[in-house]
This record gives C-alpha cells, structure tokens and sequence, in this order.
C-alpha cells in the first residue's frame, strides 16, 4: 500500500476556530507574507487559500465586515470585480489553468467556512485535476508550497 502524506492537514483539523474574523484579522496586521496576503486595493484584498482545493487557489474580501454581497455599495463591487480580473490575470501568467471556477459560499447551509465575511473563490482548474484522490482517500494532492505560489504571485503583480 502507499501512502501520501499531508501533515499540513493535521494544523487545519486541530486547530481551535478563531475567535475573531481571520479576514479582519490578517488585514489589521502588517505581515502579509506569512498571513498569504497577496495584494490590497482600496476596498478588498486577494488573498492565498491557506487550506486550498488546488495550487493557486485565491480569495477576494472586502475591508467592510459582511456576511452578504448586499451590504457592498458600488465602489467595493467594482474593486471587487476589477480584483477578480487581476487575479485571472497572474494566475494564467504564472500557472496556466485551463479553468476557473469562481463563487461565493454565502452563508452555512452553502458551505461557507468563514460565513461571517463575504468572500469570492477563485480556484484555478486544469483538465483532468479532478481525479481518484479525493474520492478514495479523501486528499487533495497539491503540487507546490503555498509560499511558493505566494511568491510567484507576488513577482507577477510587480511585473504588471
């Protein structure tokens, strides 16, 4: 029998939830690197997936504490869909997915982790990265270190 080992799981299922919103949280905070910020407009930031469905897997949040998009007025909804064109952008530069699949979990019942701040998933998708793994063991392999990507990244919106 083989065996993958993913002990980066290990830290996500013991891990006590927080008390405080971690979106709120990690942009107070002035280490975006180690807490996968990678960008901030003036009304959201892009950030890193820390426990992603696949390489390359970003989030977009508001500033504004929120469980619904209908609390955003038309300035946070722009910089919200100009940061989604942005990160379609780095993410092809860099990784080259054949497919995106982008969405919002927009309370419990649809499967929000985080459901008290609005947040957009934008998950990179490649032709055939859906296979046995998931469904037999229960584990997504991914390829690269999320510092990796963050790095990748970060290099690509310098570069634009």
């Amino acid at each position: 029998m083989k065996r993958l080992w993913a002990p980066w799981r290990m830290e996500y299922i013991k891990k006590p939830k927080e008390k405080e919103c971690l979106f709120c949280r990690v942009i107070r905070e002035d280490n975006d690197r180690e807490n996968l910020v990678l960008y901030r407009s003036e009304k959201a930031f892009i950030i890193l997936n820390k426990y992603p469905y696949n390489n390359g897997h970003l989030m977009i949040a508001p500033y504004k504490h929120t469980p619904t998009p209908l609390d955003l007025d038309e300035y946070e909804d722009r910089d919200i869909s100009n940061l989604i064109k942005l990160c379609i952008k780095i993410l092809d530069m860099t990784m080259k997915p054949q497919g995106y699949n982008i969405g919002a979990n927009i309370g419990k019942a649809a499967g929000a982790g985080i459901e008290e701040h609005y947040h957009i998933h934008i998950v990179p998708r490649w032709v055939g990265d859906t296979n046995y793994m998931p469904i037999i063991a229960e584990t997504k392999v991914i390829v690269e270190h999320l510092y990796q990507t963050y790095d990748k990244l970060k290099e690509a919106l310098s570069s634009l």
